[in-house]
């Protein structure tokens, strides 16, 4: 199915059509993959490949969002040591401290930063297509088919990535089911 924002793609005179569709969804899939400071700067570095390869984009392979969703984790994995970094410090960092208030909040600030130190040590410990297709169904809200042609990959190979990066998770933080 092509729509007209897929159509946008080709004329460079509509290309801004694109950007306005899905700039703040790519902002935020970067954003929560790699530091904040960066994902202005990759999201728009995003478009600006797209805007270069667009007469390279084939809506009979998936539609624009996944062509995104792939350009996005292409330059994402460029950054992929500071990612791996990231979630190693966030391992090792230990629970927020609070400086006073409700004992509830003290609670719920504990179990969250023990709860993302786990979390971020399984995710480092995922191969780099494991934690890609992970993320894009995760953060990036997108189906088997969309992965599937965000990455360049088959939808087998999204669904078995996907089924290790969830056993590897469980086993992680220790989730029986």
């Amino acid at each position: 199915m092509i729509t007209s924002v897929d159509g946008a793609v080709a004329d460079p005179e509509r290309f801004a059509t694109v950007f306005d569709a899905h700039y703040e969804e790519i902002r935020r899939y970067i954003g929560r993959r790699l530091d904040l400071d960066i994902a202005e700067d990759l999201a728009a570095e995003t478009f600006l490949v797209a805007f270069r390869r667009r007469d390279s984009f084939d809506a009979a392979k998936g539609g624009v969002r996944p062509w995104l969703y792939g350009i996005a984790t292409n330059l994402i994995g460029k950054h992929r040591r500071a990612e791996m970094r990231r979630y190693r410090a966030l391992a090792r960092s230990g629970p927020p401290r609070d400086d006073g208030g409700h004992d509830q909040r003290v609670v719920d600030r504990v179990a969250a930063g023990v709860t993302v130190q786990k979390l971020s040590a399984a995710l480092a410990g995922l191969s780099r297509g494991e934690r890609d297709v992970l993320l894009l169904v995760a953060y990036g809200g997108l189906i088997y088919d969309e992965v599937a042609a965000a990455l360049g990959i088959a939808n087998g190979t999204v669904a078995s990535r996907l089924s290790r990066a969830r056993t590897k998770l469980r086993e992680a933080l220790g989730v029986e089911v």
